[in-house]
């Protein structure tokens, strides 16, 4: 009797089990929409309210010929709840209403795809996982016009593929059912977070909006709180705005709220606090505490920048108005030794071995860069910001690129482009795990060129799209600022060939994997634009990060002795140790006609003149306050002073 009663719970169990799994499905998706795809959403429906969706989980599946009828996304929905309708939504937070979960923007592709509802784990697909029905509760393939995936219908036994509309449509796919359980679908005007027919409980959402989105410290600002229709009692509730380190020692104003019966709006007015401290710009975010039914918020999470007015400056100057002479590098004591007395081939694998010493160099993520980046490329002028390389400006350090809108926005530029390279990020590039946390590396690990700040450069977004992965030569930089990053990129690129078997920079426009041209034009760019103060503090961050230095930045004659005029001559470091030779000498009248004086010369010396492509032009020995005879075209030209145990390289202009 016992076991014949066990059995009957079981199988109430079981079919107890069956019913429950198939009580959730796909109720509305809205796979594309105009612009950039940032109001994407999908939305799930229960049969009864307030489900939970322990056990399932929600898979995306691409149907491309490259996707393969396979997963690319996965949603684990434990620990997620139905709603008083038995809807739970789901996007980014720029959808309206404000999404009870949340996935980045532009994450569900337009089609022809699939999602599917599984009784399963979400360890249970991977991505790349082939579409299937074991464990399906419930799947929609989809398309924005495009051809039928017959193969992926068939994969998870549906007969239709639902269209949503052209490409930047304003629909959404709904799903109908009627009283006899017949289910159709319609692509119409979305109705997130609410039932597609109209029926079931109305929510009145609640928006916040602001003047603007950036304060200055001291300033006052109101916080409008509206409501769609007009509250039928007084609806008290509160708003926080804490985030990070912005907390409530950083403002004042009422956060607890009341919008009075019958009425629409409330107001607060907040004033951030004007204190003497630099913490660097914050962003405060308002956002809801305790709504309850009916309301529901229609924008949440609204960012705005408290701009810090105590920011420094540095006394070095940005790369458009550089300095000189006023960071000091921070290279150990005899760190380039090893290189005296040596040439050609001999010289390089000799900087290699410094510059890759396994046992010394750390190797850092991709994601670790964006913090080495706010600090080596901080603008000198404003500590809140950093410099972009190319457009030679600042921007704020919070203005990270972090979808794919890059309009106003700073990304990671690799200088040296992993389609050219070959190297690219893995999973776990995109954790920033501190500089204390690194990677074996050696010469021969170019997967690390990646995540190499001596070759990624910070850069506004949509200019960073323009370089795309252009040869430098071909890509000059934009209009106006033309000058001003050339040598910084010429060193960072060489850097990395020497750096990493693999990696070469060469002459033209290559279109071979490892190398980048053109290595003539980046030799003028080092030529025309000596390191800086901006590039040695640069130099001084990365090395406390990585625990290499970039040579061409320390001694940027070496350029010359492995690539160019002193190609195959001997290297001794001392001809690189021009600190207090270059600040004592100067050349005047600079820029000159007829002739030039070297002033602060204490000793006989030779002098070279080189063109500005590096053709040597002229060849003297003169004598302490002898005049220099110009006799060459105007342009360009670098002269260099040799003494008995130093050399510097000094730019003239000949008018």
């Amino acid at each position: 009797m016992h076991q014949i009663t066990t059995r009957i719970s079981l199988l109430l169990l079981c079919i107890a089990n069956h019913f429950s799994i198939a009580q959730v499905v796909i109720n509305e998706l809205d796979c594309d929409t105009p612009g950039i795809d940032n109001k994407e959403f999908i939305e799930l429906k229960s049969d009864t309210p307030n489900f939970e969706l322990d056990g399932y989980v929600l898979v995306f599946f691409n149907g491309s010929n490259n996707g393969g009828d396979s997963s690319y996304f996965t949603i684990d929905l434990d620990g997620l709840i139905t709603d008083v309708n038995g809807l739970i939504l789901i996007g980014s937070d720029t959808v309206n209403p404000y999404p009870q979960h949340f996935i980045a923007a532009n994450v569900i592709q337009n089609g022809a795809d699939a999602v599917a509802i599984y009784h399963a784990s979400a360890y249970d697909f991977p991505d790349g996982t082939l579409a299937t029905t074991t464990n399906l509760i419930d799947a929609l393939v989809y398309d924005t016009s495009d051809s039928d995936d017959s193969t992926l219908m068939t994969l998870l036994g549906v007969t239709e593929q639902i269209n949503e509309g052209s490409s930047n449509n304003t629909n959404s796919i709904q799903r109908f059912e009627d009283a006899s359980g017949n289910v159709t679908y319609a692509s119409a005007t979305p109705t997130p977070r609410a039932l597609n027919d109209g029926s079931g409980f109305i929510f009145n959402t609640l928006s916040i909006s602001t003047d603007q989105t950036q304060y200055i410290e001291g300033a006052s600002f109101d916080i409008t709180i509206s409501a769609a229709v007009a509250v039928t009692s007084d609806y008290m509730f509160g708003i926080s705005l804490e985030n990070g380190t912005f907390d409530s020692s950083d403002y004042t104003g009422s956060t607890v709220l009341t919008i009075p019966s019958g009425q629409h709006t409330v107001s607060t007015t907040i004033t951030l606090i004007d204190d003497t401290d630099d913490e660097g710009d914050e962003e405060l975010r308002i956002r809801f505490s305790n709504l309850s039914n009916p309301y529901i918020p229609y924008n949440n999470n609204i960012i705005i920048r408290a701009v810090d007015n105590d920011f420094t400056v540095a006394p070095w100057g940005t790369p458009s108005n550089p300095t000189y002479n006023i960071v000091e590098s921070t290279q150990p004591d005899g760190y380039y030794d090893s290189l005296n007395g040596l040439s050609g081939e001999a010289l390089r694998q000799a900087l290699q071995d410094i510059i890759a010493d396994p046992n010394i160099v750390r190797a850092q993520t991709y994601a670790d860069v964006i913090d080495i980046l706010k600090e080596s490329d901080q603008n000198p002028l404003n500590s809140n910001e950093i410099w972009l390389v190319y457009t030679a400006q600042g921007r704020a350090k919070l203005d990270l690129q972090v979808d794919s809108n890059n309009t106003g926005k700073w990304n990671r530029e690799h200088t040296y482009p992993r389609s050219r390279g070959g190297f690219n990020s893995i999973e776990d590039d995109e954790i920033a795990d501190g500089i204390d946390t690194y990677w074996y590396t050696d010469s021969d690990s170019l997967r690390h060129a990646n995540s190499d700040a001596h070759g990624i450069r910070a850069a506004d977004g949509p200019e960073n799209s323009t370089r795309s992965n252009q040869h430098y030569g071909e890509y000059t930089g934009p209009t106006g600022t033309q000058g001003s990053f050339y040598g910084d990129v010429a060193r960072g690129v060489l850097f990395l060939e020497i750096r990493y078997n693999g990696l070469e920079v060469v002459d033209g426009f290559p279109t071979t994997t490892g190398q980048l041209g053109d290595l003539a034009t980046l030799l003028n760019w080092h030529r025309n634009d000596p390191p800086d103060d901006f590039e040695m503090h640069r130099n001084n961050i990365i090395y406390n990060w990585q625990f290499n230095r970039n040579p061409f930045i320390d001694h940027p004659e070496l350029v010359e002795y492995i690539w160019g005029i002193y190609a195959g001559s001997e290297w001794n470091t001392s001809l690189g140790h021009e600190e207090h030779l270059s600040s004592a000498l100067q050349l005047s009248p600079n820029p000159a006609r007829n002739s030039t004086q070297i002033y602060g010369l204490k000793q006989s010396a030779k002098v070279e003149i080189y063109s500005s492509e590096g053709r040597l032009v002229s060849i003297a020995t003169i004598t302490e306050n002898e005049k220099i005879d110009l006799n060459i075209n105007t342009g360009m030209y670098f002269v260099k002073i040799i003494t008995k145990t130093q050399s510097v390289v000094k730019k003239l202009l000949v008018k």
